[in-house]
């Protein structure tokens, strides 16, 4: 059962993986609460990746990544490019199986992210994101010291680590004889959005699947429409780093055009103000663009009125001058 279009992905990567991460990732909860369910009059369940190790589920991909290459490639070490998430993930796989690691990141990365991926014992390497391409920046390191690159969403092993978040949640809704009709995921490169709607699509039959991204740089939502891959026109800013990359993923655009997938978007205040609801009816921190997919929900960009709904809150990585602004709110 292999996506044709995309060599070697496909529910039995995904199966594969989590045989991989058995152990080495946490199996995060999938929460429910019955206040927000009253909020947005359905069932809502929630996957806490915030509470993965590095918190976020970037670690599912980055790890499955690291452990299928050879003894030679680990060795050699691993050269990445992220706005943070995914870098911890790769410092933190790196350190887990003993080989150096190298963190191409944004200048104005959230503070906390370079702190973890440094922690974690990576070196981290810092381009201008206005005038530099972080692809062409980790090319020239990997170049000079034979290292292996593991990309944040190209890499079909990331994807597959990536898809054991929606393998989970559907064993979690069985346990709970739930069967879930809508989900929302929130996208950057699409790494996550194909992963998860692959595995819950095989899951369950009729699905409404939504892909959220930021207000006025939906690049992944104009892929979907162009057949092609699109671009930010600029650098978002705000405080959704975790889903603003540049440019949206080939090989998970791929996947997503198998699906009927809808493109949703989200503000700044509307993240903020999910944050906050996060807090307070789940209990879980989480960071802006980890909110994006409950933000969605709470502001009825999709129809959920007596569905089951499943969505990620992908990390909780977050500045605390950004958390307080988003409690204080």
């Amino acid at each position: 059962m292999t996506d044709d279009t995309v060599p070697s992905f496909g529910m039995d990567a995904i199966r594969e993986a989590a045989k991989r991460l058995a152990g080495r990732a946490v199996r995060t909860p999938l929460l429910n609460s019955p206040m927000l369910d009253d909020l947005v009059g359905g069932r809502v369940l929630v996957k806490a990746e915030c509470l993965q190790l590095t918190g976020s589920f970037k670690v599912r991909g980055a790890l499955n990544a690291l452990l299928a290459l050879d003894e030679d490639a680990r060795r050699g070490g691993i050269v990445t490019y992220s706005a943070g998430n995914h870098g911890q993930a790769v410092a933190a796989a790196a350190r887990r199986v003993g080989c150096p690691a190298v963190v191409v990141m944004p200048r104005d990365a959230p503070r906390i992210k370079v702190d973890n991926c440094r922690w974690w014992g990576a070196e981290t390497v810092f381009y201008d994101p206005e005038t530099e391409d972080r692809e062409e920046v980790a090319e020239k390191i990997l170049q000079a010291r034979g290292m292996t690159l593991i990309p944040p969403f190209e890499d079909p092993r990331v994807m597959a680590g990536q898809g054991t978040v929606g393998l989970e949640i559907a064993e979690q809704a069985r346990e709970l004889g739930l069967s879930p009709d809508t989900v929302l995921v929130n996208c950057s490169g699409g790494g996550l959005a194909a992963g998860v709607i692959t595995a819950l699509n095989h899951e369950f039959e009729g699905l409404a699947n939504h892909i959220v991204e930021p207000a006025g740089f939906d690049k992944m939502a104009r892929s979907l429409a162009t057949g092609r891959v699109c671009s930010n026109p600029r650098p978002p800013g705000g405080v959704m780093d975790a889903i603003s990359g540049p440019v949206a993923g080939a090989r998970p655009l791929a996947v997503l055009s198998r699906h009927e997938v809808t493109g949703l978007t989200v503000t700044d205040e509307e993240a903020l103000a999910a944050m906050s609801v996060a807090h307070r009816l789940l209990k879980i921190v989480v960071e802006p663009g980890a909110a994006a997919s409950l933000a969605a929900l709470l502001a009825g960009k999709a129809d959920v009125q007596g569905r089951t709904v499943a969505l990620v809150a992908s990390g909780g990585n977050v500045d605390p001058a950004v958390y307080r602004r988003a409690l204080s709110d």
